[in-house]
């Protein structure tokens, strides 16, 4: 998740405008065929990156304007597409090594070539693994019965603490990096959910960032609340409550944690 981005788009922004989290007005142009698919699911409204802190070392020539230039045209601009489906039915894109250094670079983070083979790649499993968590949510809960489930808009609010981040940094630990909300679309019902980024443990100074997502259905509504209260139940108590009739659906694949 967390790219160094600012953006004013909202949810679900028109197919010219994008929905990944780069400015697509400054940055180099790329063949009509991916503009069509010119969205990932990010959005961010902070101008700071968590990103940042994953570059390398800056040299005096990284600063020099004619630099960046240079090192576009030298950077892949092959995007890599998502499982995450969107509503319109293709997936959302992530994008290319060119856009993200672009968009750091904006940004007066200094970013070099080699930072993005890493950051990218981080980047997108973040994210991957976000939606395998909302679909262990939502498991069972009836998508299957028109197509799966899909991701319909999200929003960056990394400047505004969710409650149980609020109520964590109480107790002294310390707060996510980055919060996103996530609303998504199961057979017409709409569910928002909030995803919370922290930073997980270092195993040394040259190891793979970890990181640690705590992702959960929103308070705000009657399916949010349900979906909580059960499992809830489930973890401490061993059953799950039928609040509401819901067909077992196909389990998600399994997959890897972010960062180990």
């Amino acid at each position: 998740m967390s790219c160094p981005v600012d953006h004013s788009a909202h949810s679900n922004p028109p197919s010219n405008a994008g929905g990944c989290p780069v400015d697509h007005k400054s940055l180099p142009q790329q063949s009509s065929s991916s503009s069509s698919a010119d969205k990932c699911p990010v959005d961010h409204q902070s101008s700071s990156s968590p990103w940042s802190r994953f570059l390398s070392s800056r040299s005096e020539d990284d600063t020099h304007p004619s630099r960046h230039s240079h090192v576009l045209t030298n950077l892949s601009t092959d995007r890599e597409a998502s499982s995450i489906p969107r509503l319109e039915g293709d997936k959302w894109v992530y994008p290319s090594e060119s856009q993200f250094f672009a968009a750091m670079a904006r940004k007066n983070h200094n970013p070099q070539a080699k930072d993005m083979r890493v950051i990218v790649p981080i980047h997108n499993a973040v994210n991957e693994r976000t939606w395998y968590e909302v679909l262990k949510w939502e498991e069972g809960r009836g998508s299957e019965a028109c197509g799966g489930l899909k991701l319909v808009s999200f929003k960056g609010k990394s400047q505004e603490l969710s409650p149980r981040a609020r109520f964590k940094s109480l107790l002294g630990y310390a707060p996510p990096f980055d919060r996103h909300d996530w609303v998504v679309d199961r057979c017409g019902h709409r569910v928002r959910y909030i995803i919370d980024f922290y930073t997980g443990k270092s195993l040394g100074p040259n190891s793979t960032p970890s990181f640690y997502l705590d992702v959960r259905p929103a308070l705000d509504s009657w399916e949010g609340v349900k979906l909580r209260f059960e499992r809830f139940c489930g973890r401490w108590f061993g059953i799950i409550p039928q609040l509401s009739s819901s067909s077992p659906g196909p389990h998600p694949p399994s997959q890897p944690p972010v960062g180990s």
